[in-house]
């Protein structure tokens, strides 16, 4: 399917589910949700009736090449345009309540007339829960960039270097392959760069961001990630590096040894495999998110790792979320979801496990839930892999 088959397909759902909502249009300004239905970026605001085509209200840039353009250089400029060409104001107008300030949300009510409005983000976010074929094209894209670029890590290390340095040379490695720099996080105050290297007991550190692992970071500005630990005989380094090879995102870790780690370490790498494979035989279309959690859970428990899994001083309360256009995306598996696996949604599961004075160990991949299982989009070695710097 090409990309304007498949605009048009999404503008369908969004549609769809705003007149299930009772709701005339909605109007989006968040990149994302601009990019979802115009595949493209731009300052200003997307306005999709229930029924219609899109108006597009740009500020920059100017000329925009794309149909229904009106320019505008501020939001009252919208009600001057609908009077201009006899438009009716909706009823009922979703705005991105979740993600726009309380002053913009007044100022468009105010623009629009708005009698009521409703919550465009949360709407949002459930219909970009399942994606179109063109989307999935996109993430197998990145799945493969992905992989590419985690064959090229053992490189990346030399003896005596700290995480930031075998990080920086990653990164490197990954703007070589293709990755955009970038990738989107849903959420306030969620900030990181390109991805997370973890090394040694790093890995347990708590962070404020809702990651399913923390770390110092470099400065108390961006409190995640690598910190400056020098990488030394012993020690687990956990990469969790962005795939962000096309707009839509893969997820994938993989733990990397520094000589030879404890047995501790190896056991509870090979739980969260089988935690990966118990999800693999279970998981599919009508199975709930939280009695797959609970299974990680039972799994981890029964192993006796129970203070280790997803985290020591600070654990997370997930075992895997969605992905797509945010890292972070909908649904999320945790004990208190009340969502159900649907065919075509895209979930990366990460059972971690924090081995005080070794580091994190464990994986994580990306899956297609099809309409009988899961398919595993990233594909690389899984085990703990040796990190030995080449003569």
């Amino acid at each position: 399917m090409n990309i304007q088959e498949d605009l048009k397909t999404r503008r369908e759902r969004v549609r769809k589910a705003m007149r299930q909502a009772g709701a005339d249009a909605c109007l989006l300004g968040v990149n994302v949700n601009i990019f979802y239905l115009t595949g493209k970026i731009f300052n200003g605001y997307c306005y999709l009736p229930a029924e219609g085509d899109p108006l597009l209200f740009v500020k920059r840039p100017n000329p925009f090449d794309e149909a229904n353009v009106v320019y505008i250089r501020k939001p009252e400029d919208m009600a001057t345009a609908f009077a201009a060409g006899g438009r009716a104001f909706p009823r009922l107008l979703l705005l991105e309540t979740d993600e726009i300030s309380y002053s913009e949300c007044l100022r468009l009510q105010a623009v629009f007339q708005s009698p009521e409005t409703g919550n465009a983000s949360s709407l949002m976010r459930r219909i970009r829960m399942i994606k179109t074929p063109w989307e999935l094209e996109q993430m197998r894209f990145s799945a493969e960039r992905h992989a590419a670029t985690y064959s090229e890590i053992g490189a990346c290390y030399r003896p005596g270097m700290t995480d930031l340095a075998f990080q920086a040379e990653i990164e490197r490695r990954m703007r070589l392959n293709g990755s955009i720099g970038f990738f989107g996080v849903y959420g306030q105050n969620m900030t990181i760069f390109m991805g997370s290297v973890l090394a040694g007991d790093n890995a347990g550190a708590p962070s404020p961001f809702d990651f399913a692992l923390g770390g110092d970071g470099q400065t108390p500005l961006c409190p995640i990630g690598a910190n400056g630990t020098a990488l030394r005989e012993g020690m687990a380094v956990m990469v969790d590096m962005a795939g962000n090879y096309s707009p839509y995102l893969t997820d994938m870790t993989r733990v990397f040894a520094i000589g030879e780690l404890p047995d501790s370490a190896y056991r509870a790498h090979r739980v969260s495999l089988e935690i990966q494979e118990a999800f693999v035989r279970n998981a599919r279309p009508g199975v709930s998110c939280a009695a797959l959690y609970n299974q990680a859970l039972e799994i981890a428990v029964d192993a006796g790792l129970k203070d280790f899994f997803m985290g020591t001083r600070q654990q997370a309360k997930f075992v895997g979320h969605g992905i797509g256009l945010h890292i972070n995306e909908l649904p999320v598996l945790t004990p208190r979801s009340k969502d159900e696996l649907q065919s075509g949604m895209t979930i990366a599961l990460e059972p971690k496990f924090v081995i005080p004075d070794v580091g994190a160990v464990g994986v994580e991949n990306s899956f297609l839930v099809t309409d009988t299982g899961v398919e595993k989009l990233t594909v690389f070695e899984e085990n703990i892999i040796p990190l030995k710097h080449a003569k």
